[in-house]
């Protein structure tokens, strides 16, 4: 079956809360994704493979203990992704990052690739997509589309706030990818932004784009 997790917790909700305001400012939007991010990455990766091993700590030699070996390749959607990734990079112990560019046409609402950073082939490879906002889920689709063309199987998605209309769009070309949410909005405007959202994401962390 798809899955979606939704992270329902008082303090994720408080922090949506936060980010939905308009009047908050670009740096503790700032703030506010990445703390988020990081949640989200604890309970995307609640069930991470790890490995026993041994640590030596002050009072004692040769202590039980796991390890994370799996590396993940964090895959920021540019430029709201840039948003989340650091604090996915602070959780994950092993990991590198690639950016993907991906620009929303406002009038076919369809994406369009700009910047290609992944490697050539990603057979085996374990993949975090970091994007803000999963509104008509076409930037995620093409996202995901390009990933398993060169070999991806393994793919978690991390957003803040997920449509149900885009969730369900990814879920019907891709049901073996995973969504995690801080927020689900129930509908898209006729322009394609979520309801209620949050307004342009990369917007309101970096700044309107120079023109």
């Amino acid at each position: 079956m798809p899955e979606l997790l939704v992270v329902d917790h008082p303090l994720i909700a408080d922090a949506v809360r936060q980010l939905r305001d308009e009047k908050t400012p670009n740096a503790d939007f700032l703030r506010l994704a990445g703390d988020i991010s990081r949640y989200l990455t604890y309970e995307a990766f609640r069930h991470a493979p790890v490995t026993p091993t041994t640590v030596d700590t002050p009072v004692m030699k040769g202590a039980p203990a796991v390890r994370v070996d799996r590396e993940y390749l964090i895959v920021p959607i540019l430029r709201a992704g840039l948003g989340m990734s650091p604090a996915v990079q602070a959780v994950l112990p092993k990991h590198r990052v690639c950016l993907m560019g991906l620009r929303r046409n406002e009038e076919t609402l369809q994406p369009d690739l700009y910047l290609d950073g992944l490697p050539e082939r990603l057979d085996g490879v374990s993949v975090v997509i970091c994007d803000p906002m999963l509104a008509t889920g076409g930037s995620l689709v093409a996202a995901i589309d390009l990933l398993k063309q060169r070999g991806a199987a393994d793919i978690t998605a991390l957003v803040l706030i997920a449509a149900q209309a885009g969730v369900d769009h990814v879920h019907g070309l891709h049901d073996d990818v995973r969504i995690v949410a801080a927020a689900l909005d129930p509908v898209l405007n006729d322009v394609g932004y979520i309801t209620p959202g949050l307004g342009d994401a990369g917007d309101r962390l970096f700044g309107p784009p120079a023109r």
